[in-house]
């Protein structure tokens, strides 16, 4: 009872020393399976026999009662240790190469032990050898003693929490009555003991999103449209789409994703936010009222107008019923600059009038409608038609000629649209020559019409 007592308090020290709970997965477990006692390779004289002779004797020397026979439970502590507590049954029919009386085997054990399996595979690895100290009570018949055991043993996991499990171990009996023996057991293992607070399989201690439901692939964190891409990180986590647009769809295949795409619907430019733009006027067709004509996004799309034609548009037009002139922002210009008038004059001074009379030749037509064109460009102006001749012939005669000359060039200008209003014939004579009488070409110089403003 002195040595009960011993193993007792051991035992109660084993288990008392770091045995809080962790958070790991599957901390407990539970065996059952038969176990087989053989208290013949043990190191004594015959018929007990040498230190693992015939170890392997199972036919001869197992002791193995046909059922269920052994159970234990085990906590996992952290750091690869292992906490257990085991009971066990057998009967003793035979002792080496000798019979014994069918004499009744019972045993509760306590262990600690060490799995090596991250050393060989890592902690998800099937391969879990381990080694163990502990000790126990055992009886045989009525005879009971103390031991002290060291076990060896390894669980092949088939999954995270079923394994078959094979251990042997040694028990030294603290009495001499109570013979040394190898105690061998085989069974299953069932981990369990995990928590998995939002039950998707995954135990919280390696599940990123404990809790809510996920997937494994995505260490517990779920994917709502299950499009391969964990909500988390999913842009759009309840529509399925594509992993270059993080998660969303691309409806219309623009290349632009649903929730940046302005025009989800209909394939578009990125640069207008996935819109289309059917003049290219760079306008969406949504925000353009001329989608089919090209025009500034100042103007809504639609080309500026140019009301009266002068080439200036309306929105920079100052007169956009008015025809006149980009230099003066589309307004008329009021009158003709001094370059204009020398122009203007030029053409005035080409114009041939049959011999003394005041009809023109006929190649003076086009001078003339060059005239029109520039007075038509200063509707506003008003303008002078000036007579002159040279001295050749009475003066009272030449005054009449250059009037009725005079006059002959505003009323060609008045039957091509220039408003009379704005004109005035008046004819010189030889009162203004520009050049002498003397000689021929200074009088073909003095016979011509100016241009002066009024």
């Amino acid at each position: 009872m002195k040595n009960l007592s011993r193993l007792l308090l051991a035992m109660l020290l084993v288990f008392g020393f770091n045995a809080n709970a962790q958070d790991e997965n599957n901390p407990w477990k539970i065996f059952i399976g038969t176990n087989a006692v053989d208290p013949y390779p043990v190191g004594e004289d015959a018929p007990l026999g040498d230190y693992f002779d015939e170890f392997f004797n199972a036919t001869d020397h197992y002791n193995i009662l046909p059922s269920l026979s052994t159970i234990s439970v085990s906590r996992y502590v952290g750091d690869g240790f292992v906490l257990s507590a085991a009971g066990s049954i057998n009967e003793i029919d035979k002792i080496g190469d000798s019979s014994a009386d069918d004499l009744s085997y019972y045993a509760l054990d306590g262990t600690i032990s060490y799995s090596f399996r991250n050393a060989f595979n890592g902690p998800s690895g099937w391969f879990d050898p381990y080694l163990g100290v502990g000790g126990g009570y055992t009886w045989i018949d009525e005879i009971g003693a103390g031991t002290l055991n060291g076990n060896l043993g390894i669980n092949f996991w088939m999954s995270d929490n079923i394994a078959l499990t094979a251990q042997t171990a040694y028990k030294h009996a603290f009495e001499d009555y109570l013979p040394k023996h190898w105690q061998h057991s085989l069974g299953l293992s069932i981990a369990f003991g995990g928590t998995d607070t939002d039950g998707d399989g995954i135990y919280d201690k390696d599940d990123a999103c404990p809790d809510v439901p996920g997937l494994k692939a995505f260490n517990g964190c779920p994917d709502s449209d299950n499009d391969g891409i964990e909500d988390s990180k999913d842009e759009c986590p309840n529509e399925a789409g594509l992993a270059e647009f993080n998660g969303c769809p691309d409806t219309d295949g623009d290349g632009v994703p649903d929730n940046k795409d302005e025009c989800p619907t209909d394939a578009g430019l990125k640069a207008l936010n996935g819109c289309p733009d059917a003049d290219a006027d760079g306008v969406a067709d949504k925000d353009d009222k001329c989608p089919n004509e090209k025009g500034p996004a100042a103007n809504e799309g639609c080309p500026w107008e140019d009301t009266d034609g002068d080439g200036v548009l309306n929105k920079d037009d100052k007169c956009p019923n008015e025809v006149g002139t980009v230099a003066n922002n589309g307004c008329p210009e009021v009158e003709p600059t001094e370059e204009e008038m020398k122009e203007l004059n030029e053409y005035a001074r080409s114009i041939l009038f049959e011999t003394g009379k005041s009809s023109f030749q006929k190649e003076t037509d086009g001078v003339l409608k060059a005239m029109v064109a520039i007075l038509k460009e200063y509707p506003q102006a008003n303008f002078l038609i000036e007579g002159h001749t040279d001295s050749v012939g009475a003066e009272q005669t030449n005054e009449l000629l250059s009037d009725r000359r005079a006059n002959a060039v505003m009323d060609y200008l008045v039957a091509n649209g220039i408003a009379q209003d704005r004109l005035t014939a008046k004819g010189y004579g030889e009162a203004n020559p520009i050049a002498t009488n003397k000689t021929a070409a200074g009088r073909k110089n003095n016979r011509r019409v100016e241009v002066s403003l009024r």
